[in-house]
């Protein structure tokens, strides 16, 4: 005997809807000895906030603000990363000299002219990140003169996915110490190992 299904309601989606976005609840409070992975962004745990590289500059601007990050990925148009673009790359002289070799104006600058494109990223294996602690993250971040740091898995045919991100804005929130602070404290640690 087939059994009947009761078919359901169909609704009309409504204007200007939205989706769900995974969220990702980190610790209040972090210590330079705690795990790393405790404080990093996990994409398999919160949604990828992502740009094209022909992403006018000011609106990438905008989309960084609007989700409260300081790094987008940029993706191409295969959806493989084709760089990264930060918050210091929008906000310091990377424009003005975009501007002074190639001429132009601020409106007219792309993602692409001042991101960081894939083959110069430099990026922390998550095997690594699983056995280090917090303070080992700030240490190759501060050494690497970087703000954030990549984190990769390696799939079974080779191919890496980035599956996370560190910030050090955020470490500092997280530790609730003044980055500068955290910083200089780390730089002591690694001369005094030297």
């Amino acid at each position: 005997m087939i059994r009947e299904f009761e078919i359901l309601k169909s609704h009309k989606l409504k204007a200007e809807s939205s989706f769900a976005r995974p969220v990702q609840v980190l610790p209040e409070h972090i210590k330079l000895d705690d795990p790393a992975i405790s404080a990093l962004t996990d994409f398999n745990k919160v949604s990828l906030v992502v740009a094209r590289p022909t992403l006018l500059l000011e609106v990438a601007n905008s989309k960084m603000i609007r989700y409260g990050v300081r790094a987008l990925i940029v993706l191409n148009s295969n959806d493989q990363v084709a760089g990264l673009l930060t918050a210091s790359d929008i906000l310091g002289e990377k424009p003005m000299r975009f501007l002074q070799s190639m001429g132009g104006t601020h409106a007219d600058i792309m993602v692409r002219d001042v991101m960081t494109p894939q083959h110069e990223l430099e990026v922390m294996k998550i095997e690594d990140v699983q056995n280090a602690d917090i303070g080992q993250i700030v240490a190759t971040l501060k050494k690497a003169s970087r703000q954030h740091g990549l984190v990769v898995s390696d799939g079974p045919d080779g191919k890496q996915t980035v599956c996370g991100i560190f910030s050090l804005t955020q470490i500092g929130k997280l530790l609730g110490t003044p980055l500068d602070h955290v910083l200089a404290e780390i730089e002591a640690v690694v001369v005094r190992s030297v």
